[in-house]
């Protein structure tokens, strides 16, 4: 079943400048896409898009068959139930985080969700103790270190449980263990039937994960 669909994304800068083009692209439940390309070919603005964080001046953008654009998502209960079935961790971590300490960043989603306090603190301790930062949970997040930062703010996602994972460069600053182990995590979440899009380079995605590539091109100045 296809769960996201692009058709004839057209999206440009003010200044007139083309990122993607007539971009097409459909992404089946429980698959996993890799999206690779050069600094400007569109990649960030692709999962921009998918997050509907922008839209294109032109195209379709379905998800589950439901057409997402500014007006679907003024909707404040279709705005939510779209931003939980797609978690986002942006490349640059320090972009998600804005609490006082890790805890509460990675409460804000389920407490936005309206869940209980009991519930919110059995997410937020699953997801402290999956990501091994249990020591990080009263630290305040702009003093972490980038990897400890990026833990977090995946942590931050995957406590809203959503069912399609954006990831933009999740590899960035991480140690070689720290990367063996989300490769490992990766691997878990798309045998439980998650949906990932993942940007990056690295080719042992490509080989043990991706069931479809996308190379996305700079665009040809005219």
């Amino acid at each position: 079943m296809d769960l996201i669909e692009l058709k004839d994304i057209n999206f440009e800068y003010e200044k007139g400048e083309p990122v993607l083009t007539d971009f097409s692209l459909t992404i089946e439940e429980g698959s996993c896409v890799v999206i690779r390309g050069d600094n400007g070919s569109g990649k960030s603005t692709l999962f921009r898009i998918l997050n509907g964080l922008s839209f294109g001046g032109s195209g379709e953008y379905l998800f589950k068959g439901t057409k997402i654009d500014a007006e679907y998502l003024k909707d404040n209960s279709g705005a939510k139930r779209f931003h939980k079935a797609i978690g986002y961790l942006f490349q640059n971590p320090d972009t998600m985080l804005f609490n006082s300490s890790v805890y509460d960043e990675i409460a804000f989603g389920p407490r936005q969700m309206g869940l209980t306090d009991e519930e919110v603190d059995e997410r937020v301790i699953d997801c402290l103790k999956l990501f091994d930062i249990e020591s990080l949970k009263d630290k305040v997040p702009y003093h972490l270190s980038g990897g400890q930062k990026k833990m977090v703010a995946f942590a931050a996602v995957i406590a809203l449980d959503p069912e399609v994972l954006v990831l933009d460069e999740p590899f960035a600053g991480l140690d070689q263990k720290k990367i063996d182990w989300l490769l490992g995590f990766l691997k878990e979440l798309k045998a439980a039937g998650k949906t990932l899009i993942i940007a990056t380079h690295r080719d042992d995605v490509n080989e043990g994960l991706a069931d479809k590539t996308i190379e996305l091109k700079i665009p040809a100045s005219e």
